[in-house]
Order: structure tokens, then sequence, then C-alpha cells
């Protein structure tokens, strides 16, 4: 970009007479002289604010009509406006940068992987329904009629074969699709990055997996990651920070303080709840004695609201005064009194507590104390300005559990997909114990969000159905939707494993944004609409005739009432418009 003088005796008349009709975004032509801009004029802001072009021809190629909107870093437009009209949109120096670093990403992928042995594979975009988590995207057949594709929701079941047909080492950067709600992260069309390799265990995979992500933060941030990165089990997570997606750029652990309390308290909410089998979570709050009122504190109050919010009953607390004989720490509470002496003291050595500290305790079972207990942290992190935005924190979760029980439904559902290998350890209760079965699976975490998740496969096939059978899919269903893979494996299949990161949600926390739909070309909405092309929309109703396939009547009235009444007949010798 550069500065252009139009200079009426430098240019031919008829131009420079042009020029002074030319508006924001015109399409413009210009030959000219490069030259020192004259002293006084530079714009240390641009690259170019050294000089300036002489214009010796100046032409309009386009012109361009009024602009709905400003083509302006600081002008605020609403989301929709933007996403209508998103070739402007994408005009702006902001997005330029970003869909620029987004094809820099690409490329340091390509060049990580390919320089590590891999060979990037395309497999179907038009494939097979296999239902199993989100909904599929169905495409009717012309050719076969009452049959439809899928659009894959992932490569899974084919890398998977890849690796039986004798590529050990795959990859692809993959579209995939998933009929599901929306929200900030969340696309129903997105770009995947997959992975598979065979002959690996997990650590051979996160070895893999850490060169690859250090090349990208090298590439685009500049940052030198410290490797090998940090591991924590599902269960530590879980514990110590309420969350299989743990924010680590601030610290504020959660500790278990059951044992500590089991004795000594005579506080009716959590007795009754350890009686029960349930747990008391608590943390401590560095200076948050002061930081946080007795009204924010109270039942109702501001932190006991948020918690609520998660399933937490009720949310308890003490403040650590210091002590009289200045070396202990002495915990107030209004409950202080239905504990003794004993446990109180217990209770701050466990963490640590300081004078002017406060300590929260959410009593509860464990499904609920941890991810209540860890959302008041990220509260706790966001309000007291603990998190630093800067910082890239990664990790490994490892050990997920293999299945969950779905009361809705009754049954077993896999956590992962039901590919996913489980801890050889725990193989054998696969049928008698299933809720304790750990799964070879594991995701990476970048500062509280989920950038990839994979596992080891199941590469046995009678192991396989013994996975299907858990989760109620008998021999025929088995068949039908997993048919070609379970014969696949049967041909000599090797241990194999991989992972699949999203590259939009990468890209957004690359570029520190909170909406995947600012670093993709074209999004769509929370609601999966496209505003630029105005889809989903209506098809014509001989391309439904020739595939076979009716509305049902109330859809059909509802889209007839929105297209309005059809036009009136034309009248002998009128035109049809």
């Amino acid at each position: 970009m550069a500065q252009v003088v139009l200079d009426p005796e430098r240019l031919p008349p008829v131009e420079f007479e042009a020029a002074h009709r030319i508006h924001a975004e015109d399409v413009l032509a210009v030959r000219g002289s490069v030259r020192l801009r004259p002293e006084g004029t530079s714009n240390p802001g641009l690259d170019t604010g050294e000089v300036e072009v002489v214009a010796d021809q100046c032409l309009t190629l386009a012109r361009a009509q009024p602009l709905p909107f400003p083509i302006d870093e600081h002008a605020h437009v609403a989301e929709e406006l933007r996403l209508k009209y998103r070739y402007l949109d994408l005009r702006r120096p902001l997005m330029l940068g970003r869909i620029a670093r987004r094809a820099a990403l690409m490329r340091s992928v390509r060049r990580s992987l390919d320089g590590q042995g891999f060979l990037e594979i395309e497999t179907p975009i038009l494939t097979r329904s296999t239902p199993e988590g989100a909904r599929d995207y169905l495409v009717p057949s012309r050719n076969s009629p009452g049959s439809f594709y899928a659009l894959p929701q992932s490569p899974q079941l084919f890398k998977q074969i890849l690796m039986v047909a004798g590529f050990d080492r795959y990859y692809q950067i993959a579209r995939c699709f998933r009929d599901e709600d929306l929200r900030a992260n969340r696309q129903p069309e997105f770009t995947q990055l997959d992975i598979e390799m065979a002959f690996i265990t997990r650590e051979d995979l996160y070895a893999v997996i850490e060169g690859l992500m250090a090349a990208i933060f090298r590439d685009l941030k500049g940052i030198d990651l410290p490797l090998p990165l940090r591991r924590l089990t599902h269960e530590e997570a879980m514990l110590r920070y309420g969350s299989d997606k743990p924010d680590l750029r601030f610290e504020l652990p959660i500790e278990d303080v059951t044992d500590v309390l089991r004795s000594g308290c005579a506080f009716k909410v959590f007795t009754s709840v350890m009686e029960q089998g349930g747990v008391v979570r608590a943390l401590r709050v560095p200076g948050g004695g002061e930081r946080f009122s007795t009204t924010q504190l109270k039942p109702g109050g501001e932190l006991a609201a948020h918690v609520g919010r998660f399933g937490a009953k009720g949310l308890a607390w003490f403040r650590a005064e210091g002590s009289a004989d200045g070396v202990s720490v002495e915990l107030q509470s209004n409950i202080a009194k239905f504990f003794d002496r004993v446990s109180l003291a217990r209770l701050g050595q466990r963490l640590r507590a300081r004078p002017g500290d406060l300590i929260l305790l959410i009593a509860d079972t464990p499904a609920t104390a941890a991810p209540a207990m860890g959302q008041l942290r990220l509260k706790l992190g966001r309000d007291l300005g603990l998190i630093r935005n800067d910082a890239a924190e990664l990790c490994w979760i490892t050990d997920f559990p293999l299945f969950e029980w779905d009361a809705a439904e009754g049954r077993w559902t896999s956590v992962n997909h039901p590919f996913t290998a489980p801890h050889p350890e725990d193989a054998p209760t696969l049928e008698s114990d299933p809720g304790r079965v750990r799964a070879l699976a594991y995701d990476l975490v970048l500062n509280g969000e989920e950038a990839g998740g994979g596992s080891i496969r199941i590469h046995d096939p009678n192991l396989q159905r013994r996975a299907f059978a858990v989760l109620g899919i008998d021999a025929a269903q088995a068949r039908r939707r997993f048919g070609f893979l379970l014969e696949a494996l049967s041909y000599g299949a090797p241990p194999h494993g991989g992972i699949a990161f999203g590259l939009d949600r990468l890209m957004m926390q690359l570029e520190g944004t909170d909406s995947i739909r600012d670093v993709i070309p074209f999004p769509k909405t929370q609601t999966g609409a496209d505003l630029m092309t105005d889809a989903p929309a209506p098809v014509d109703p001989g391309q439904l005739k020739e595939l076979g396939l009716r509305l049902e009547g109330a859809v059909e009235r509802r889209l007839r009432q929105a297209a309005g009444p059809p036009p009136a007949p034309a009248a002998p010798g009128q035109a049809i418009p």
C-alpha cells in the first residue's frame, strides 16, 4: 500500500477530471514514479510511509457503490452486517492478516509433518452414515433412490483403514461436517487436521505432536515451547482444576479436603454429604479475604449464585486471620462454630492458608463438586486478573474413562468414540465393570480449550465386537453400520493410533479472539445460516422430484407461505417477467 499523488501537471486532463469522481473502494490502475515524500509528510505507521507514487496515469477499472459500512479497523459494525457483506469485511487489514496467518498455519503443519515422513492422503466426502455422537448431514443419491450419502463428521474410519492398507504415517487437512447446535467455538463445517500412525504407543504420538506444536508456535508466534509438555490424568485434572480442559495460565488449585473434615465437623451440610459418599472440595484465594465482602459470599450472593448455575447446592467460606501466637492462622466464618479447633487447623494447613486468604468450599457428589468448583476457579481467575493472557500453556490430559452411563437412554455410551482401545490392564473388566475402564485416549489442551484429541485404536476385531456389545450394538447392527471396518481389521491390522485438531479453534487461540468466526473466511452464524449466500434455502421442486423426495405437508406449507402468493397469469401478448 502506498500513497498516490495526482498532479494536474502530470496527468492527462481527462484522467485528472475523472479522478474527482473516485470513491472509497473503487479499483484503480496507476502508473507513475516513486519519490521520497516531502519533508514533514512521512508516515512512520506505514511500511511505505517514507515514499509516495506520483501518477502519470490513473484509470478507474471498477466503481464501488456506497458501502454498507466503512472498511475501517476502528468502526463498530454489527456481526450480522459483516457476515452479509463478508467480501467487504475481509478487506479490513485485521481480517486480511488473519486469513494470511491461517495460510501460514497450514504451511507450518505440512512442512512439519512432511519432514517427519507423513503422507497427505485425501479421504471421501461422500460416505455412509455411521451415526455416533453428532447428527450427520445427509445427501440423497439420485442414482439410488431412497438411499443417502453422509458428509463425514471425521475421516476416522478411513484413516484406520489406511493403516490396514500399509500407509503407516497419514495426515490430512480435512473438511468435516456435524449437524449439531452451534456456539462461538463450533461450526457446522470445519477444518480438521487428521493424523494417524501405525505401530505406535502413546509416547510415540506425544513426541510427534509436541514437535508439530513447537513448529507452529515458533513459526506463527515466535514462541519456543518448553518440551516435553505437562501431563495430567483425567482424574488429576478433574480433582485439581475441576475440568478436563484446565486453563493452566494461572494456578489456584482445588483440594479435596474430605478426609480433613471427617472428624471434628458438625456442620450438617458437610456431614450428610460425606455420609452419602460425597466429597468436600476447597480452594484458597490468596488475599481474597479482603477482596470479597460477606454480601458476595452469603447464600444468594455473587459467588454462591455462580456455582449454583453449575449444580452446586451452596458455597461455604472461611477467612484466614492471624492467630494470637503470630505463627498459625485462624479460620473465621459464620459456620466456624460447627468445627473444632483441630479440624480447622488441619484445614488451614492442608490449604497452606495465610492471613488475608479466603477459603471456599463445596460439598456435593464428585460429579457436581468438580465442575462447579472448576467454574468458580475460572471466574476467580478472570475477576482477580490472575490469567496471563500472553501465555501459551499446553498440557496432555490422559486416561479418560472409556464409557459413561447415559441415564436418559439407560445405556453405556463412548466418551470418545467406539473405536478407542481400553487400557490393557482394564480390558478384562470391559463387560463386568465398564465404568471403571480407562481409555488409551488423550487430549491436548491449550489455555483451557481442547486443541486436539485422539486415542490408540482397537485393532483386534474381536475386541472391537466386545466394545460394541457394551454399547448395545449387537452383531447385526455392527455388520450393518461398521461391517467394512470389521472386515478390514480381520486382514491383519497393525496397532495404530492418532489424533485430530480443530484448526479453526487452534487458529482462534493463536489469534487471541473468542470466536472461530473471526478466523474462517466464510463462516455460518450460530443458527447455521450463511448470510452472504442466504443458505440454507429451498430448492426447485424439480430437483426434489428427480431425487425421489417429497416435503411433508407442514414443511411445504411453511415454504409456500415464506415465498408469498404465486404471480398472476400473464395476459395474452404480455411478456412474462
